[in-house]
């Protein structure tokens, strides 16, 4: 056994090992017997976390479903003012941010087909990404503020450019072809406004 893993957290060393092997490879590529050789622990350790292959799969979604969702909401929460149009341009800005901290978490939640939004205004899913539920639910606030007379059709277009907003610049940061010799860190707040 190696010394890569001492103390700690194995779950979550094993969900960020099984990250990277998912983006490196695939689904397919996820194997419980890498995942104990990579953390250094025995074959039967990540047993005692995961039922199996599929169930590590989904912990791995929920990971990092709830630790970008808490992100956002942090965000959120640290507008002083109840300005809805400033939660939502720090809502943006988190969004973006987040997954400039964690780029693997990007590609493995929008590579992968991870998430489901249901677009209609009216209608909510269980299943619906929470990040997305978050955002519709800052702007039905908006709404119900200074757009009161919008149809569900025009709520939906608005809910539907914000995220394709903070989706499109995110991935532009991405691209591997793509350079800009500023900080995007920085210019996020100016790309958003």
């Amino acid at each position: 056994m190696s010394d890569k893993y001492h103390h700690g957290d194995l779950r979550n060393a094993l969900i960020e090992e099984g990250i990277k092997m998912i983006n490196t490879g695939g689904e397919d590529s996820l194997s419980m017997r890498k995942l104990a050789e990579k953390c250094g622990v025995t074959m039967a350790a990540p047993y005692a976390h995961f039922k199996n292959k599929e169930d590590m799969i989904n912990a791995i979604k929920n990971h990092v479903t709830d630790s970008f969702s808490v992100y956002l909401e942090n965000a959120v929460s640290r507008v002083s003012d109840s300005d809805i149009e400033k939660k939502i341009i720090a809502l943006g800005n988190a969004y973006v941010t987040f997954f400039i901290n964690n780029p693997e978490y990007f590609t493995f939640l929008f590579s992968r087909g991870y998430i489901h939004a249901n677009l209609d205004f009216a209608h909510s899913d269980e299943n619906d990404f929470k990040p997305f539920l978050i955002l519709k639910d800052l702007c039905t606030q908006y709404f119900e503020e200074k757009k009161a007379g919008l149809s569900d059709y025009e709520k939906e277009l608005e809910v539907i450019r914000i995220w394709a907003s903070v989706q499109g610049l995110t991935s532009i940061i991405f691209m591997k072809n793509v350079k800009w010799s500023r900080d995007w860190k920085k210019e996020v707040s100016n790309l958003l406004i």
